[in-house]
Order: structure tokens, then sequence, then C-alpha cells
């Protein structure tokens, strides 16, 4: 009988865990589950003899990796995998996978709630302004940029993306005006919403150069990785230029000179909410353990992101 941990710091949703049992009690599979945890210790103990993994947000390292002799897949619960070492997997024979899509609704839908609440200036009883009309950039065009589309023409607002990766063709058709660079793409835009990946070339590649193109009251709307944004930079532009806003779900490093420097112009979320719904959380724990059970009974490696 396959064992299949769900070692997960910040658990899943109830129904999300009934969810993956139900998956995997019907492929004849054995769940453990292990939530909450405080140490590396607990996790790699629980990993020992365990033939896949289920992970949300937690940092499967080589060491965590290389403890679990019986591995053969590790699934990320989400789309973003840079907390997985691929390289340890690589070298241990170990398939990992992301479940995308799953969260995408969720985080578009968090990305406008940020917008809607620096807009309308906290809902704190004073003036703001509107969204209609306005200009919105999509910096990736994947899941996530998709339902962004979807939910701003509701709207009204004026649509562009920019992503190398996508046919122009299926961007037009979606009723939005492809940008061939990402400083086109920030020089044209009220709003820029960033859905790109965390990796080796997009490490602090959003900075000064390319924020400071923004117009007049330029926002940069990140529910991507703080990992992307040139912190030194943006807060050089914040410091130069009293128009420019960022709002996130997840705050920066430098968050205490946001708080003291530049209130109105900034919304951080307590903690990494783009994902944290029911629905989301259902949706990516299912698919998560259905794709562990297709590796094992079919060999499908679909969603494999260690190629």
């Amino acid at each position: 009988m396959k064992k299949v941990l769900i070692a997960t710091e910040k658990p899943f949703a109830p129904a999300a865990v009934n969810g993956i049992r139900e998956v995997l009690n019907q492929a004849g599979y054995q769940m453990e589950l292990l939530e909450s945890y405080t140490t590396a210790d607990e996790w790699k103990k629980a990993a020992g003899d365990a033939d896949a993994m289920i992970i949300r947000s937690d940092k499967a390292n080589a060491d965590v990796i290389g403890s679990s002799l019986k591995l053969k897949i590790i699934v990320r619960a989400g789309a973003g995998y840079d907390n997985i070492d691929l390289e340890a997997c690589n070298r241990a024979g170990v398939v990992a996978m992301n479940t995308p899509g799953q969260n995408s609704n969720a985080v578009a839908e968090l990305a406008f709630g940020l917008m809607l609440y620096h807009v309308r200036k906290g809902f704190n009883g004073k003036s703001g302004s509107e969204l209609r009309g306005k200009k919105l950039g999509i910096h990736a065009y994947g899941n996530v940029g998709q339902f962004m589309a979807q939910i701003a023409r509701g709207f009204g607002m004026e649509l562009y993306a920019c992503d190398p990766f996508v046919e122009k063709a299926n961007i037009i058709a979606d009723g939005l005006k492809p940008l061939n660079t990402a400083e086109e793409l920030y020089k044209s835009c009220d709003f820029v919403s960033l859905h790109i990946p965390a990796n080796e070339k997009t490490r602090k590649s959003i900075g000064y150069s390319l924020l400071s193109l923004m117009p007049k009251g330029g926002t940069l709307v990140n529910t991507a990785r703080k990992e992307v944004i040139d912190e030194e930079g943006l807060l050089k532009l914040m410091e130069e230029r009293s128009d420019i806003n960022y709002l996130s779900d997840l705050a920066p490093d430098a968050k205490e000179i946001f708080e003291d420097k530049y209130p109105g112009r900034f919304v951080f979320t307590a903690k990494k909410m783009g994902a944290q719904t029911a629905e989301a959380n259902i949706n990516a724990g299912i698919a998560a353990a259905t794709q562990i059970v297709n590796f094992f009974e079919k060999g499908d490696t679909t969603f494999q992101v260690n190629k």
C-alpha cells in the first residue's frame, strides 16, 4: 500500500482534507496527515517511509527530500513551486509537480480586492476613485492573468497584457491588447498586476528602471512572489515619486519603511493570502491527490516541473 504524506505547516481546510482522503482511499492508498508541525525534524520523521507527499508553502529542501528514501513524487498544492528544491528532486529521482490553475480565481479576486481597497482609500470615509476606464496591464497572461481579465472586463477597464509565452492571437481573442515588452506595459498602464514566477531570470527583475516608466498615479499589484521585486529600487522610486503605489499580498522586507514613510500608498495583507479561500484549498488539494494517483497508476507526468 502506497503512503501519501500531507505535510502542511499551514493546514488545508477540513473539507480539502476530506476530499484528498476520499481520492486516496478510492485508490487504496494510505494517507498520513502532518499539520502545523514546528520543526523540520518532525517532517523528516513522518516522510521517512512516504511514497508521495503533498505540500503547500512548506520548504521541501534537499534535507527533507533526502530523508524520504521511498519518495517518488512530491506535489505542491498551488501554482508556485519555488519552495521545492528541484535539483534535489532530480538527484533523488523524485518527480515534482504543481497544480496550476486550481487557485487562480482566488488570486485574481484578491488582486482586485487590493485594488478596490486602495482606490477607495481603505473605506475610511474619504472620497476615492474608480477602476472603470483605467488601464490595467497584466504581466504574464497565465491562469491568474486570464481570470484577472475576466473580472476587469466587468469593471469596464481597458486591458493590456505582456507574455512572450502566449500567442498574441489568444490575447487579442480575449479582448486585450498584447504588448511586446514589459517596458511598454508599465509605460502604458495605470495599474500593473504581476503574475510572473520567481526564478533565476525574474528575481529582483521588477525595480526602479521598469517602475519609473509608470504614468502618474501608477500602481503595482503583486500577488506573485516578493522575490521578483527589487525592494531597493522600489523604495528609491517611492521616495522620488509621491504618486507611485504598491499593493501586495505579502509584506516586503522593508514593511516598516513603508509604514513610516508612505502611508496611504500601499496595502499589504497579514500573510500571503492569494490562495486562502475554501474553494482554492479544496481544488488544489484534490488536484494534488488525483495527480499522485494518476502518476502511480498511469505514469501521468503532465504537471511535472523538474523535467
